[in-house]
């Protein structure tokens, strides 16, 4: 799909650069204030007229600078603070539509979603950031939830569908805050087709909902085209009435959109806005971002590319389009760019209070730090609320590389605290709560989750800052080496680009603050190398982030496998029919014994993997009449494809396999009873962590095996013992009450609103599955559980610990596991009784007595070796040679064979001691296998002469293998290299003997 084109404004602003706020209106009409107005925002009254209410103090508006709106369709208004200069309205502003004051993002949005739902079209809630597709890091387009319907993968639900979807991309990151339209998170509004409407109906509407719908003048809008497209071009000018000088024609790196090598494909044609028509028709680049904005792009999927390149028509032509929230926000609301909307201002007028400045008369770069932060927490916000969090890796380094960004930015600006006269606070949260406060339209889930949100941007911040000041004291010692090879080298000192990315890249420093500080320090900066590194990044990141990979599978498998029924709810064995067979992914007919195989059928008892169970194991048994089976196929796993069909994965242990043969599936009782029972306790789980640590922790992650369950959550600290002791207390509590399940399918909607949990990650549809347990539980699950909580028998925690950056990981094990579980345990605990002689209930106090006598053992074997090794040092102390000449220096180079590392420390301190300073001792050691230990110690006098340990001895460690350092008077460092240490030894007793001659000298 093409990308948006957004240029600056340079229209002057009417935009006031505050809030929009709510009013209570009166009955004062007036037809043409002293201020622009919408005429069209008048479409959805019944008489028409462009009449108005508003407050009689509204002069007292100008004053405050606040705006001011009115709900309903497209009812808003606001005026510019008077420092802020208001512009006078102009008679041609009258006549633009577009010219009139804003209507609000919201407004936009349900406008939209209205306009396509009276035409048909089925009104869907975006996806989650999280997509389910492990091709695409995040969701970055608004057709990606459809993805398996356009590749004919997934059976269409509904013929039309429309959405406002949530989108992240940060391939051009670095553009945030520099453009008028670059964003990382952004909406977008999309009405889609499957096999129903196509080209005309797509052209018509689009026309349709921007001139009519949102008052787009018609004569500032132009048309772009695929340049083979004869049948667009005689829609939008034969029947819309584009004027022919209005439609460009453009070639297929803009307007033919591919989904990969080959899949999907066809032409797109995109609608433009003309900010300045007075420019003419001559020499018309529709790139130009000064004079154009690309706000709406209709793609026309109709082909499939071939291995060979070549176009076949889809059998089912397909229409998905994508029209950018904020770009048209920015064409109604009359602002120079998109920031400055009211989906975006009240965050940067929030960061502009904290750093006590300014927006309105703001410098380029103020304003470029604000826009950064305005953008960056609505994309933060969204992904942690979609249970993305802060990490090194994937998602949540997305997340975290964000964050950093924003707080880099805050920190340019000065903003110290978080408002609340806490200096030393972090500043996000403060900012984050204005896009919670403005998210109800967008997602309703992010309210709910509003404490857990800024408990993760407050713990990332914080611990940010603390790595600004590491990488504070790290540029310092970059500055002193670049001083230092310069003068040495007699060349201008200067950073690497290297040097320069890894600061901006792994501690926050941008790059103009490292340029900055270098200059101060009169060290130059290798820009050109940074603008080479940080350009790697860009590929790798538009690589990672920026693909929708799509792609027909060949031949008709995918189009003929229908989704499988599932029967597994209330029987474990079924009759079932052999739809398709493969082998190694290829379609096969017939599969004989040994081999492996995957298996699709019409219908099945099996799970397939999801929700974090596991797939069920079982058999499928092929019979003729009442004989011994004729085939046996052992089910090792199952899970799902193409949408909602199961595959059985397993090895035929008898007989032959053939599609279209009946089978008796049968699924393992025993085992499906440990997964129903483990996945009723993870619900159980979930309840008790809610109880005992607080609401607001949810799910990050779960599996429910046959042995045992995981269960991964949003906590900022290791659980105690006692909070574990409770967990476990409430559950088994819980299974003592033989509760029963209670299992109903409810609209989702519904389920929420009795306050059903959703699981991070699982899509669900219209109907959903509620699981209950009364009084306890609530949670949206389409899992296999017990009828009675009694079925569980006991639940044990078996360990907790962290597994991320504000990720607790609990595994436990229940019923016939716990059992399993507790045998294991008995029995160690027996064996110990037995080995150390005492009773179960003295086991522990016995073991602390066992290592209490260890420790007083090592203890003693540790007092005698540092002896031993004094005794060494005193023999070896008479080896001391003298250096320097005005000054003589007592010097010892030794091994010391295999003395530990604590008896050599105890040695060197011995040798100082005897020695008269200035004096200077190097000793080295193997003390195990594969094992070097060094240690200097300088007296003060050597010290005094600008030689210090530290530093000394960490070269001698290099050539063992290893690395060390310490104090100017005493330092230690190791090795993997004992072959090496005789060498290093010598090394340093010349190195020694050299820089001490000439000091003394």
């Amino acid at each position: 799909m093409g990308g948006l084109q957004m240029p600056p404004h340079t229209l002057p602003s009417i935009h006031g650069g505050r809030a929009l706020v709510s009013f209570i209106p009166s009955p004062i009409s007036f037809l043409r204030p002293n201020f622009a107005v919408q005429p069209n925002c008048f479409s959805a009254l019944p008489n028409g007229y462009n009449t108005r209410t508003m407050s009689p103090f509204y002069p007292n508006i100008f004053h405050t600078g606040r705006s001011i709106s009115q709900g309903g369709r497209g009812m808003q208004f606001s005026a510019r603070s008077i420092r802020a200069s208001v512009q006078p309205v102009t008679e041609e502003l009258m006549e633009d539509k577009t010219q009139a004051n804003p209507v609000s993002g919201d407004s936009i949005r349900r406008r939209f979603l209205d306009f396509y739902a009276s035409r048909g079209h089925k009104v869907l809630p975006s996806s989650s950031l999280v997509p389910d597709d492990p091709t695409v890091l995040l969701t970055i387009a608004g057709m990606l939830q459809f993805k398996p319907v356009f590749l004919g993968k997934a059976p269409k639900q509904v013929a039309r569908a429309t959405t406002a979807q949530r989108c992240i991309r940060t391939n051009d990151v670095e553009n945030v805050g520099r453009t008028a339209r670059h964003h990382t998170f952004f909406e977008m509004l999309g009405n889609f087709s499957f096999g129903d409407y196509f080209k005309k109906e797509a052209i018509k509407w689009a026309w349709e909902l921007s001139t009519k719908e949102f008052g787009l003048q018609a004569d500032r809008l132009w048309v772009s085209i695929y340049e083979d497209d004869d049948e667009a071009f005689d829609i939008w000018h034969n029947e819309v009435g584009v004027p022919i000088e209005r439609i460009k024609r453009m070639g297929e790196e803009d307007n033919f959109w591919t989904s990969g090598i080959t899949g999907p494909c066809g032409p797109c044609s995109e609608l433009y806005y003309d900010f300045h028509p007075e420019r003419g028709y001559s020499d018309v680049d529709l790139g130009d971002d000064t004079r154009f904005i690309e706000f709406y792009n209709l793609v026309f999927m109709q082909y499939n590319k071939r291995d060979d390149g070549s176009l076949e028509p889809l059998k089912q032509k397909n229409i998905d389009t994508g029209l950018g929230l904020e770009r048209m926000a920015r064409i109604l609301q009359k602002v120079p760019n998109n920031y400055e909307t009211d989906l975006i201002y009240p965050i940067i007028e929030k960061a502009s209070e904290l750093a006590n400045v300014s927006y309105a008369l703001a410098d380029d770069q103020t304003k470029r730090n604000l826009k950064i932060i305005g953008d960056h927490l609505r994309a933060i916000v969204y992904l942690i609320s979609d249970g993305v969090l802060p990490s090194n890796i994937g998602r949540g380094y997305v997340v975290r590389r964000l964050i950093r960004r924003a707080v880099r930015s805050g920190r340019l600006l000065g903003i110290k605290g978080d408002g609340k006269s806490n200096l030393e606070g972090a500043f996000l949260p403060a900012i984050a709560e204005k896009v919670i406060e403005m998210s109800t339209y967008i997602d309703s889930d992010v309210k709910t989750r509003a404490s857990h949100i800024l408990e993760e941007l407050q713990r990332e911040e914080l611990r940010f800052v603390q790595t600004l000041e590491r990488g504070e004291k790290l540029l310092d010692q970059m500055l002193a080496d670049a001083l230092s090879s310069g003068h040495k080298n007699g060349i201008v000192p200067y950073l690497s680009g290297k040097d320069v990315f890894l600061l901006y890249d792994t501690y926050g420093f941008p790059v103009e603050i490292t340029a900055e500080v270098a200059e101060e320090h009169g060290v130059k900066i290798d820009t050109d190398g940074f603008d080479i590194e940080m350009e790697k990044q860009r590929r790798q990141s538009q690589a990672a982030h920026n693909v929708v990979k799509l792609a027909v599978e060949n031949g008709d498998f995918s189009e003929n496998v229908s989704d499988t029924e599932f029967l597994g709810y209330d029987m474990l064995s079924a009759r079932a029919v052999i739809e398709s067979l493969l082998v190694n992914g290829k379609p096969v007919i017939q599969v004989a014994e040994g081999s492996e195989v995957e298996v699709l059928l019409d219908k099945t008892p099996f799970y397939a993997e999801s929700g974090g169970q596991i797939g069920d194991h079982g058999f499928l048994y092929v019979t003729e009449g009442e004989s011994k089976p004729v085939a046996v196929v052992e089910i090792n796993d199952v899970q799902k494809s193409l949408g909602n069909v199961f595959v059985h994965k397993g090895i035929i242990k008898e007989g032959v396999l053939e599609v279209g043969r009946e089978v008796e599936a049968a699924v393992d009782p025993k085992l499906r009873q440990q997964a129903k029972v483990h996945h009723t306790a993870t619900h159980l789980l979930q309840s008790a962590l809610k109880k005992v640590i607080g609401h607001e922790t949810s799910q990050a992650g779960s599996l429910v095996a046959f042995d045992r369950l995981r269960f991964d959550f949003n906590f900022h600290r290791p659980l105690l013992d006692t909070e574990l002791e409770e967990i476990e207390r409430l559950i088994n509590g819980w299974i003592g009450d033989a509760t029963i399940l209670q299992t109903k399918v409810m609209p989702l909607n519904d389920a929420k609103k009795a306050g059903a949990i959703a699981m991070f990650g699982e899509k669900y549809g219209e109907q959903v599955r509620v699981v209950e347990v009364p009084g306890v539980s609530m949670e949206l699950c389409g899992g296999t559980h017990v009828s009675n909580t009694a079925e569980i028998r006991a639940f044990k925690i078996i360990s907790e610990q962290g597994i991320a950056s504000g990720i607790r990981r609990l595994e436990a094990v229940a019923g016939e596991a716990f059992i399993e579980y507790i045998n294991v345990r008995d029995a160690q605990v027996k064996r110990l009784c037995s080995t150390l002689k005492v009773k179960a209930e003295e086991v522990a106090s016995r073991v602390e007595n066992l290592l209490e006598e260890l420790r007083i053992a090592r203890n003693e074997v540790s007092a005698l070796r540092a002896k031993a090794a004094v005794y060494k040092a005193s023999i070896i102390a008479s080896k001391a040679f003298v250096v320097g000449t005005s000054k003589t220096i007592r010097v010892i180079v030794e091994c010391m064979d295999d003395v530990d590392a604590d008896s050599l420390k105890s040695a060197a301190e011995y040798l100082i001691d005897v020695l008269q300073d200035p004096a200077a001792v190097v000793l080295g050691s193997s003390p195990d296998k594969g094992k070097v230990s060094l240690v200097a110690a300088f007296t003060p006098g050597v010290v005094d002469m600008g030689v210090q340990a530290g530093k000394f001895i960490g070269p001698i460690a290099k050539l063992c293998g290893g690395g060390g350092g310490g104090r100017p008077n005493f330092a230690q460092a190791g090795g993997r290299k004992p072959e090496n240490l005789p060498s290093a030894l010598e090394k340093a007793k010349a190195d020694l003997t050299s820089i001490l001659t000439a000091k003394a000298s």
